[in-house]
C-alpha cells in the first residue's frame, strides 16, 4: 500500500511518534542526504509562504529535487481528471505534496497515485501544520501528553487537524469557538468517540482556565467568503471578537502557559499585539519547526 500522508487520524500515534523524533535528528543533521535522487511534485492551488520554503528546502536538505508546480502550470481537475494527473505524474516522480482548495481533491489524487501523496493544506485539514506545532510545544513544556490545550477562535481545518491529534498524542483539547461555527462538530463527536479528551467550551475563559498552550489562527483565511464580503466579514468579526487571545486569557493559564499560531497571525484580530510579540509566544520556533517535521514526513513516505 502507498504510504500516503493525508490526515493525523488516518496514521497510528506509534508512526506520528516515530516522525516527531525523526524530525528532532534531522533538526540536529539537517544536511543529512537520505533521499539523494528523490524528486517531489509540488502542487500549490493556493498561495504559500511556509509551506513553500520549508518543502523546497527540506527536499533540497535531503538531497532531493523539488518541482514546483501551480495551478495555472498544469492540468490538474481542468484538461484532464485528477485520477490522470495522478498517474501521470507517477511515472514521473517519487512523491507529490499537494496544498489544495479541495480536500476531496487531495483523496482522489491519493487513491490514483501510485506514489505518496502529502496533505500540505486542504480545507479540511492541515496535519503537517499540527506535527510541527507538537514538536514546538514539547521542545518548551516537554511530552504533550497530559497537557491542556486550549483553541479559541474559528472552526476551520487546522482545529480539525488538533482533533485528529488529541488522541493519538494523549492531551486533553479544550474547544471555545461560537456555538453557531459547526465546521469541525462532526470530527469532535467522532473523536470523542474514539476516546480523546476533548471538550466544547461555553467561553473563551472557561477553555483557557490552567491551559499550557493557547492557540489560535487566522479569523479570514483564502477563500473565505467573509474575507470579501464587507457584511459577512464585520458579522464573522462581531462574532468572534469575544474569543481573541490577549493578555486577559494569558493569565487564566498557567504561569509557564506559552501561545501558538500557525500564522500568517493578524494583531488585533484573532491575538492582540502583546500576546503575540511576549516571551510567552513561541510562533516563529513552530514557523521553524516545519521544515524540520516536514523533512522527516518526506524522509518516511519517500524511503
Amino acid at each position: 500500500m502507498t504510504n500516503h500522508f493525508i490526515d493525523l487520524d488516518k496514521i497510528s500515534a506509534t508512526e506520528l511518534r516515530k516522525i516527531l523524533t525523526l524530525a528532532k535528528k534531522l533538526k540536529k543533521n539537517p544536511l543529512s542526504k537520505i533521499l539523494a535522487g528523490k524528486h517531489l511534485a509540488m502542487i500549490f492551488e493556493k498561495n504559500s509562504t511556509r509551506t513553500r520554503v520549508s518543502f523546497e528546502v527540506g527536499i533540497n536538505q535531503l538531497g532531493g529535487h523539488a518541482i514546483v508546480m501551480n495551478s495555472h502550470d498544469m492540468q490538474l481537475g481542468k484538461g484532464e481528471t485528477i485520477a490522470d494527473t495522478a498517474r501521470v505524474l507517477s511515472r514521473f516522480v517519487d512523491g507529490i505534496m499537494i496544498r489544495s482548495n479541495s480536500h476531496q481533491t487531495i483523496v482522489e489524487l491519493a487513491q490514483n497515485s501510485s506514489v505518496p501523496v502529502i496533505n500540505a493544506l486542504s480545507d479540511f485539514s492541515h496535519p503537517c501544520q499540527i506535527l510541527a506545532s507538537i514538536l514546538t510545544i514539547e521542545e518548551h513544556l516537554g511530552k504533550i501528553s497530559g497537557k491542556k490545550l486550549a483553541w479559541f477562535g474559528d472552526a476551520n481545518n487546522v482545529l480539525n487537524s488538533y482533533i485528529h491529534a488529541a488522541l493519538a498524542f494523549d492531551f486533553e483539547l479544550a474547544i471555545a469557538t461560537p456555538k453557531e461555527f459547526d465546521f469541525c462538530n462532526s470530527e469532535i463527536k467522532k473523536a470523542q468517540k474514539n476516546g480523546a479528551k476533548i471538550s466544547v467550551c461555553k467561553d473563551a475563559k472557561e477553555a483557557a482556565k490552567n491551559a499550557d498552550v493557547l492557540i489560535t489562527d487566522t479569523w479570514f483565511s483564502m477563500g473565505d467568503a467573509a474575507a470579501k464580503d464587507k457584511k459577512l466579514h464585520d458579522k464573522k468579526l462581531k462574532q468572534l471578537m469575544p474569543y481573541q487571545v490577549n493578555q486577559g486569557l494569558m493569565k487564566l493559564a498557567k504561569k509557564s502557559a506559552i501561545f501558538t499560531h500557525c500564522l500568517p497571525a493578524y494583531r488585533g484580530f484573532e491575538v492582540s499585539a502583546e500576546v503575540i510579540d511576549s516571551k510567552q509566544s513561541v510562533i516563529f520556533d513552530e514557523a521553524e519547526n516545519r521544515l524540520h517535521v516536514q523533512k522527516a514526513i518526506l524522509a518516511t513516505v519517500l524511503r
